[in-house]
């Protein structure tokens, strides 16, 4: 078939002769031909379940990784003033990443990319992508170059607190650190061509050789330093794990027929599309951190403690968020931008349900268990040195009310990647506002009476009124969101959820009482009652007839084949 596109720039040489090769690969890696023809939706679960473990194994071998990480470094600075200062310093790029680089560029991209793959516009989607990689280096190199020289007047505006030698620590931590931001911003397009063409490996296991790197950093690097220069030891560190998280999807590109070309076509009609959507992610972004903001503040005013524990409790919320949810948002996305672009909503409707269910299938016994086991997780977590009883208390307090927030938040992260799949940005940024405001109004209302209960409690109802809100306009778009299959599963993931609450707690409290509360005990307590109940949950929901569990069974039987 013979493509639509305009005719290409005339490339001469070598180069011609390489961008010949990719394209005659390109078509024949056609990553939308599954797709032309509508897929069983058992294949397709199968399929996104096989994606999805494999990304959520990486990712929970990446957060095993960072929980090194964060022993090995507090093994080596405590938490004393340099340890702030690299916070500090380490945050500001963080920022900046967050609203312009790769968690921004990504979302943007793909639908994009997917779009002129799809159209088999092979040549202009490898243009739009190298022209992004060059123009993004370029702005992201003249934005480090200018925070550099401006340092000592930025620095001080995050941390008017520190003054002397702590602050000019934090504003030479903070120069070695900003280069990060060209990293990856150039990440978030390398991960978004590999996404496109279906591979997530290297994008999944990269965070862990990230952590892994920087430990090793750590250990040969830090007895070198002085004294009172050790904590540079960590942010070069994460200089140089950024550079591994980059060259591990980089080398990737390999396995797809993208060809890098030297062109700086800025003026390229994708270019401004991706700038289009890119604005309202941006913004969203920054509106999510603003979230974490309104947290912090409204624990200022409930105690010293509270912002603390909200932060410490939000850590280990985060991980079945990062594991399952997220892993199954990013595997799903590129298969919702291929059916959105090309207008086969039926399809775009069973991969969200599906979706979904899928979450919900992971997320709502994850959420079950904190309700459960709250403190002693936090125990077995925190509790050591300076973290004594009362705060174990005060921060398995959140946790419990961060839970019930779990499943609605995985559910609004895969319905966000909807629209933008459908390249309807905007609708999800004043989503993004209503959760803003409710969660603020929230937590405004109910700190004082509740405390940090309260402020999280208003996170949760936030986010529900936004999923709610998006299901609305999904569902008027879809003609359905087979809501009724939705709320079946949800009843029997329910009911088998409260069979591995209910294992688990009896299991942890008889060995609990008879172990006692030493680190080993409460491994084997806490472990052991983890392990029966989630025997329970699988046991319930095979004979509950679930289907998510059917499509991971499916998965293990093709693999032991």
């Amino acid at each position: 078939m013979e493509s639509s596109e305009a005719p290409d720039t005339p490339v001469h040489g070598l180069e011609a002769i390489n961008a010949d090769v990719a394209i005659g690969e390109a078509e024949a890696f056609y990553p939308s031909e599954e797709f032309a023809l509508p897929t069983p939706r058992v294949g397709q679960g199968g399929r996104i379940a096989r994606s999805t473990a494999f990304f959520s194994a990486a990712t929970a071998l990446s957060r095993v990784a960072g929980l090194a990480r964060e022993v090995v470094a507090a093994g080596y600075y405590g938490v004393y003033g340099p340890v702030s200062a690299f916070t500090i310093a380490f945050q500001v790029p963080n920022l900046v990443r967050a609203l312009f680089a790769d968690a921004a560029l990504q979302p943007a991209f793909v639908p994009v990319f997917t779009d002129l793959i799809g159209r088999r516009q092979f040549k202009e989607a490898f243009r739009l992508a190298s022209t992004l990689l060059l123009l993004i280096t370029m702005v992201l190199g003249a934005l480090t170059a200018i925070f550099v020289l401006a340092a000592p007047v930025i620095i001080p505006l995050f941390a008017p607190g520190f003054e002397g030698h702590l602050l000019d620590l934090t504003i030479s931590l903070s120069r070695i650190l900003f280069p990060i931001l060209i990293l990856l911003g150039v990440s978030g397009i390398v991960v978004g061509i590999l996404n496109s063409y279906d591979r997530f490996g290297a994008f999944a296991i990269s965070p862990f050789f990230w952590n892994l790197t920087i430990i090793l950093v750590l250990v040969v690097l830090e007895p070198l330093f002085p004294q009172k220069d050790k904590i540079y030891a960590y942010a070069i560190g994460i200089l140089i794990g950024t550079a591994v998280q980059l060259a591990i999807p980089a080398w990737d590109l390999r396995n797809t027929p993208f060809h890098f070309t030297w062109s700086l076509d800025w003026r390229h009609p994708g270019v401004r599309r991706v700038l289009l959507l890119m604005l309202p992610v941006t913004i969203s972004l920054g509106l999510i951190n603003f979230n974490q903001l309104i947290n912090s503040f409204f624990g200022s005013l409930v105690s010293e403690e509270a912002p603390a524990a909200i932060d410490k409790a939000f850590r280990i919320y985060q991980l079945p968020q990062g594991i399952f949810s997220v892993a199954i948002a990013t595997v799903l996305f590129p298969t919702l931008a291929r059916f959105a672009n090309k207008g086969e909503m039926v399809n775009l409707r069973a991969t969200l349900a599906n979706g979904m269910r899928q979450i919900l299938f992971v997320l709502v016994p994850a959420a079950v268990v904190i309700l459960a086991l709250s403190d002693p997780i936090i125990r077995l977590v925190y509790q050591r040195g300076e973290f004594n009883p009362a705060d174990t208390q005060l921060v398995g307090t959140a946790l419990f009310w961060f839970a019930f927030s779990l499943p609605t938040n995985g559910i609004y992260l895969l319905q966000t990647r909807t629209f933008f799949s459908l390249q309807k940005p905007w609708q999800a940024t004043a989503l993004a506002v209503i959760d803003l405001v409710v969660s603020g109004l929230s937590a405004w209302a109910l700190y004082k009476p509740f405390g940090v209960g309260g402020i999280v409690a208003g996170t949760g109802i936030g986010t529900s009124a936004a999923v709610v809100a998006q299901a609305v306009i999904l569902r008027q778009k879809f003609g359905g969101l087979e809501l009724g299959r939705l709320l079946s599963t949800t009843i029997r993931i329910s009911i088998a959820s409260a069979a591995l609450a209910g294992v688990s707690w009896l299991i942890w409290d008889v060995l609990n009482g008879a172990l006692g509360e030493g680190t080993v005990a409460q491994i084997v307590s806490l472990g052991t009652g983890l392990a029966l109940g989630t025997l329970a949950y699988l046991g319930a929901a095979w004979t509950l007839r679930i289907a998510e569990l059917e499509q991971i069974l499916r998965l293990l039987r093709r693999r032991g084949a």
